[in-house]
């Protein structure tokens, strides 16, 4: 524990739907949920709008539709939120050498150990000066908790949000914690807090007076020793800042069940295809392919190969996830797909495609012998038999999803507002424009094609020399929400 406030929490507010709100001037104060769209999706990001009327992250995407019914309801656009991430911590870098990213959009920074903050006036002042940075550059706002200890920093964000600043004084941590509700601290989910509201504990103040003991004795050793010292505000945990991922993985669910093994394999593939660009996109490879199935009956199975050494080939990739499905039984129809790699290297080996070829079983074998007879006839064979078993809305679907970037040749760049039936609808505007006009399409209009997503600002600040010369102050609709807790 510190005894100057100097570790900080970033948390970017309702990240996806705010990225999404200010690409789409239409979309601006209106209530924006991201998500999948599908009977099975589930909520990603409701923006604060969306939350007013009950709509949250992981909840059913249909129960949302039930509370919001009025709500823009878009696919995510992972290109756009990881742009916007790249450029959040390029300034959190600048700040300091420890900076642990936990997701795309929150992270911890030591400001100690960056020599930018050494006292709650220096603190307060870095934490201010950053949230103009990033509403400068990505036109989004952030809340920022500054305290002695990660858990009491993240706290304290999530106390400020949205759009705020909160410093937790070092020394106050027991005064600020007692009436707060369990779920407040680290490790405590629905199911512990169920537990311990039945032994009668409802707030943190509860857990301190039950003692060390009660908590082992109800949680165990490890959990229950831990949440009794982040009772009292205790957490020593350094701010890391190279958390070394384990594994690459992209998983779908589907709205209906799948039964037709063309399709699933088709579907396995893109998986593949998906998973070696994430692979890619981090500089990484990998020896071991992982296959995840989960069958209409909830039941999930996971198959894994390893290879001889790490690769970043999609075709390698590819070619392991599909003889890893025929090893499984997809009689009954299949609810969820997924590929993944693991055994993560910063190198690969050059000759894996011929092991992958070597290593092919006989009845890949034979499929590969068929192959060409059947794509004189009808093309790849997996794509097209996929499509012929697809509804023209679900083509449409697959093809335009939900608030997902185009350009057309006449009106410029839009975004989908959705597609069926044949159409499919577009509103032409940009992040700094006026709200747009909407047009509708045939879905093979030879004008109208996917595009990249447009930069949220067009000319950023440049702040190639922050922290030392941003200004003293905030100014504008940017803030501060300044507040420091004793």
């Amino acid at each position: 524990m510190r005894a100057a406030p100097t570790i900080l929490h970033l948390d970017m507010d309702a990240f996806y739907a705010s990225a999404e709100q200010a690409a789409k001037p239409s979309l601006r104060g209106k209530p924006v949920v991201v998500g999948g769209l599908g009977p099975r999706g589930v909520v990603a990001t409701a923006s604060y709008e969306a939350r007013r009327f009950g709509v949250h992250s992981a909840m059913p995407m249909a129960q949302a539709r039930r509370l919001a019914p009025n709500a823009a309801y878009l696919v995510p656009r992972f290109q756009l939120y990881r742009s916007v991430s790249d450029q959040v911590m390029a300034l959190l870098a600048r700040l300091s050498p420890l900076v642990e990213p936990l997701s795309l959009d929150e992270a911890f920074v030591d400001l100690e150990a960056g020599g930018t903050a050494g006292d709650a006036a220096s603190a307060l002042e870095i934490g201010e000066q950053l949230r103009t940075a990033i509403r400068a550059v990505t036109g989004l706002t952030g809340s920022v908790g500054l305290a002695g200890s990660k858990m009491l920093a993240k706290i304290a964000s999530e106390e400020a949000k949205p759009n705020g600043l909160l410093l937790i004084e070092p020394g106050t941590e027991r005064a600020l914690l007692a009436p707060m509700p369990v779920r407040i601290l680290p490790g405590v989910g629905p199911a512990t807090a169920d537990h311990l509201r039945r032994a009668g504990m409802t707030t943190v103040d509860d857990l301190v007076e039950a003692g060390e003991d009660e908590l082992v004795r109800l949680l165990g050793k490890a959990h229950g020793g831990s949440l009794h010292r982040m009772a009292f505000g205790y957490d020593d945990r350094p701010v890391v800042a190279e958390r070394d991922a384990k594994s690459v993985s992209v998983e779908d669910t589907f709205d209906t069940d799948l039964h037709d093994r063309v399709r699933i394999r088709t579907e396995v593939e893109r998986l593949a295809d998906r998973c070696v660009q994430r692979l890619r996109g981090a500089g990484r490879s990998g020896r071991t392919v992982v296959l995840k199935v989960r069958r209409y009956d909830f039941s999930t199975l996971t198959r894994s190969e390893t290879l001889r050494g790490p690769t970043d080939d999609p075709t390698v990739v590819r070619e392991a996830a599909a003889r890893l499905l025929e090893g499984v039984d997809t009689t009954g129809g299949v609810r969820l797909l997924g590929v993944g790699v693991t055994g993560l290297a910063d190198y690969t080996q050059e000759d894996l495609f011929a092991q992958a070829a070597g290593e092919q079983s006989a009845t890949e074998e034979a499929a590969e012998a068929a192959a060409p007879a059947r794509e004189d006839t009808a093309g790849p064979p997996d794509d097209s038999g996929a499509e012929d078993r697809e509804t023209p809305g679900q083509r449409a679907d697959r093809r335009w999803p939900a608030g997902h970037d185009v350009r057309h040749d006449t009106y410029g760049h839009g975004w989908v507002q959705g597609s069926g039936v044949g159409r499919v609808t577009v509103r032409f505007e940009e992040p700094e424009s006026a709200p747009g006009r909407v047009r509708t399409f045939r879905i093979d209009d030879p004008e109208l094609r996917t595009a990249d997503p447009l930069p949220l600002v067009r000319d950023p600040v440049d702040y190639s020399s922050w922290p030392a010369s941003l200004p003293k102050s905030l100014s504008g609709p940017a803030g501060p929400d300044r507040e420091s807790r004793p």
